[in-house]
């Protein structure tokens, strides 16, 4: 996140207890993945202010690694599989259900992607500004393609979804992309990340919505499993 390690820690604590709360506005089963979305998004706001920390005061330089490739784990690897699964998992249409799995499959691509870089190159965090820029030895003809398939595999189910107000989500994080792109472009991992953790408590929202199943021996035993 943005300015400080208190901004992060603060943005963080914030964002996990809307997760919390969301978790407790579910209804069934399979919303719980969809519902934890902003408490991933929290821890991963804190494990960025421990970066801030690491980079700002030198006594805190062992936190560095822990806290950089906890961040980029849950940014890089975690996000673009965990978002169309969630929705995916949601969905009750079976049309829809099988145009999900090809994003999926998109995001998990990226996730295994990303996953070889962490392992194997190098990243570096720098404080510019009042930014932490990430600094990588990724391929750099990759970085393009491999962004416009997580930014598609991770935002479309979003519009595909049949679930009420889900699109809205989408069209938040989808402005938010475009405005990192064209003002924090050498930030973007770090800023969107931002954007993205404020604009997922919108998932409380959505999930308040009252779940109407026509099944009532299917709603009964999706009961018994909460």
């Amino acid at each position: 996140m943005c300015f400080s390690p208190e901004a992060s820690f603060a943005g963080g604590i914030v964002i996990s207890s809307i997760g919390v709360a969301a978790i407790k506005k579910v209804q069934k089963p399979s919303q719980i993945v969809f519902a934890s979305i902003p408490l991933f998004f929290g821890v991963q706001q804190i494990a960025e202010g421990f970066v801030w920390l690491a980079l700002s005061d030198p006594k805190y330089a062992y936190l560095q690694n822990v806290g950089t490739y906890v961040f980029l784990f849950t940014a890089r690897v975690l996000w673009p599989m965990l978002m169309p699964l969630s929705v995916l998992l949601m969905e009750e249409q079976h049309k829809r259900k099988n145009i999900l799995w090809v994003f999926l499959v998109m995001g998990s691509s990226v996730s295994v992607y990303y996953s070889y870089c962490l392992l194997f190159l190098n990243v570096t965090p720098h404080i510019v500004g009042h930014h932490i820029q990430y600094i990588s030895d990724f391929p750099e003809s990759l970085a393009t393609p491999v962004f416009l398939i997580y930014f598609i595999g991770s935002l479309t189910p979003l519009f595909i979804s049949s679930i009420k107000r889900t699109y809205l989500l989408g069209i938040l994080l989808f402005l938010s992309a475009v405005i990192t792109e064209i003002y924090f472009t050498q930030y973007l991992t770090s800023v969107w990340c931002f954007f993205a953790a404020v604009i997922s408590g919108v998932i409380f929202w959505i999930l308040s919505e009252p779940v109407h199943n026509s099944d009532p021996k299917k709603l009964q035993a999706e009961i018994r499993l909460q």
